[in-house]
């Protein structure tokens, strides 16, 4: 997805809820900043729109579809490799957003626990809408072996200032969590598409560090 169309796609949603068009542009550019920041690798404009296309992809089979946007827009609008609070900093960020065009309430308190959920990658709301952002956040663990190898190397780009016994640990852990886990994704499609092809890949990636 191109940024025009990212551009697009956010101003059809503002319009949907009755957003001025200058708050709604100037909410696009302030994501779209965020997104282009220096020293983002992968976090960036082109894994956006990898989650705005699979929400087009997968929107038959979510309840709330603006509210997922709004969640995906958001997620990583916040990113630091040397921080533990991007999550709830971004959650944060999508809230004073929502807060000021007059979304519902229990909406945004909802958009703020997907975004927050990102952090562990877990659903304890149950949700199935929070099943598919979580999934859609993770599909690059079950792409094929290049777009793989190119994504671990983004990664490691992005954690630049930590030693390589530092990361390797660390990186260490994050995969033995994912591969311990009875399933690394929560809807049955991701299942079925990306499983067996994710645990290929990050053991495969185990055994290299």
């Amino acid at each position: 997805m191109h940024i025009t169309e990212i551009k697009e796609n956010w101003m059809q949603l503002t319009d949907r809820w009755g957003v001025h068009t200058a708050v709604a542009q100037a909410g696009i550019d302030r994501i779209i900043d965020h997104y282009s920041a220096a020293g983002r690798h992968y976090h960036t404009i082109a894994h956006l729109s990898d989650l705005l296309c699979l929400q087009q992809q997968y929107a038959p089979l979510i309840i709330d579809n603006d509210s997922l946007l709004y969640a995906i827009f958001f997620h990583d609008i916040i990113y630091s490799s040397t921080r533990k609070d991007n999550e709830a900093r971004s959650a944060g960020e999508a809230v004073r957003f929502l807060q000021n065009i007059n979304y519902p309430a229990e909406k945004q308190q909802k958009i703020h626990s997907y975004i927050t959920a990102t952090a562990g990658h877990l659903n304890p709301l149950g949700d199935p809408d929070l099943d598919y952002l979580l999934d859609f956040d993770l599909h690059i663990l079950g792409a094929l072996p290049a777009q793989y190898d190119a994504y671990t190397k983004q990664i490691r780009k992005e954690y630049w200032i930590y030693p390589v016994f530092m990361y390797n640990m660390g990186r260490k852990k994050v995969l033995q969590h994912f591969l311990s886990q009875p399933h690394i994704y929560k809807t049955p499609a991701f299942r079925e598409k990306y499983e067996q092809k994710a645990r290929e890949n990050m053991e495969k990636e185990l055994e290299g560090l």
